[in-house]
């Protein structure tokens, strides 16, 4: 490291000073360090950083399942796992530091409720913790993995995708692993860069025999969750970890399930038709918000809900009377979700479409670090879409 710091400040023929380079002493390169202005100090002190490129807007409060208590979005996951273990008496969690709450606390005061048998860590292997998993569920345990990162699931895409996905329908019915249930915090983050940002929905969207989730909300979290453990399909259910505190609601303390591959219309429209997943939801909610305002742009807003399998019919019925589609997810443009979206659209709504379907998404490069801002489809990216759509 220290080679390569040399190489690069005598290549730029810069004038600083390094300290603590290799054994702590002071290293020096030209006869004067680097300092900044009086004005560049002023400015770096004035500066703000933005900790989240939306604003979380909860639900209504659920009445229909009993009292509720105020939870962020992790502790519903925790709740709903909590539903689980007490209810099933074959069910078992298990990932990398699960059993001290994990790195997201998803799982915090489990193991000491339920015990090491039934709340454990697993070495760090994707490939063998999905393994494990479809084991578990084949010899009749409900069994619910965790992969730290929604970035690291690749090792184990040959389980989910070849075995997992196929197990049913390999064995005639004989034999499935549909009590497996795969979580995995999702999504950008703010300052995850390339490993700890992506959002690999789309990988798995082509993929018979499997279910993908992704929640918007604490309450939707729960419910999704306890409706991808009870379905009997594997199902990998991704959550927004930008959203794990950031977002509050009053979440329902008993069980209760949300029903899969149901998109839900959270904003009735008639211009254009907004679909989005996850935390770009909150996107667009001002988005839409941002369209009635400077446009007079009446907008429908979905939340898909469910991207395998999807809610063709919802979407196609809304941009039958919108005549416009817009679609918005961070994973990047090419073979993104928004693709399919868009030529199922392309194809059943031909002719009720006043403009082309437009796609608002990352782009074609590994996700950035500083540069997650300029990344990421914001609100204005979005509005800017809607513009050109309407005036099309």
């Amino acid at each position: 490291m220290a080679a390569a710091a040399r190489f690069f400040i005598r290549g730029s023929n810069l004038k600083l000073s390094l300290s603590g380079v290799g054994t702590g002493a002071q290293s020096s390169y030209g006869a004067s360090p680097l300092k900044l202005s009086p004005s560049c100090n002023s400015r770096t002190k004035t500066q703000r950083r933005h900790a989240a490129h939306f604003t979380f807007q909860p639900d209504p409060v659920p009445t229909q399942y009993g009292p509720t208590q105020k939870m962020n979005l992790f502790q519903s996951i925790t709740s709903a796992l909590d539903n689980t273990l007490s209810s099933d008496p074959t069910a078992v969690i298990f990932g990398e530091d699960v059993a001290f709450g994990g790195v997201f606390r998803c799982t915090v005061g489990l193991r000491d409720k339920y015990g090491k048998d039934r709340v454990f860590n697993t070495p760090l292997c994707e490939q063998g913790i999905v393994g494990f998993g479809i084991g578990a569920a084949v010899a009749g345990a409900t069994a619910i993995a965790e992969i730290q990162f929604a970035d690291y699931i690749y090792p184990a895409f040959d389980q989910i995708v070849n075995e997992a996905a196929k197990y049913r329908y390999r064995s005639g019915n004989l034999f499935d692993c549909g009590n497996l249930t795969i979580r995995a915090p999702w999504g950008c983050v703010g300052h995850g860069s390339l490993y700890h940002s992506q959002s690999p929905e789309a990988f798995f969207a082509h993929c018979p025999g499997i279910k993908v989730v992704i929640p918007r909300s604490p309450v939707q979290a729960k419910g999704l969750l306890l409706s991808c453990i009870a379905d009997k399909n594997p199902c990998i259910f991704f959550e927004p970890k930008i959203l794990y505190r950031a977002a509050v609601e009053q979440v329902p303390e008993e069980p209760y399930t949300i029903p899969l591959s149901q998109a839900e219309i959270l904003q009735e429209g008639s211009d254009v038709t907004l679909v989005a997943w996850g935390t770009q939801i909150h996107v667009m909610r001002e988005v839409a918000a941002m369209a009635q305002e400077k446009l007079g742009v009446s907008c429908e807003l979905i939340d898909l809900r469910t991207i395998l399998p999807w809610d063709t019919e919802t979407v196609c019925k809304s941009v039958v009377k919108t005549g416009r589609l817009l679609v918005s997810h961070e994973a990047p443009i090419t073979g993104g979700f928004a693709a399919e979206i868009s030529s199922t659209v392309q194809e059943e709504c031909f002719l009720n479409l006043e403009a082309p379907v437009s796609r608002v998404c990352g782009y074609d490069t590994p996700f950035p670090h500083i540069f997650e801002p300029f990344y990421i489809p914001d609100k204005w990216k979005c509005f800017e879409a809607i513009r050109r759509m309407i005036n099309y």
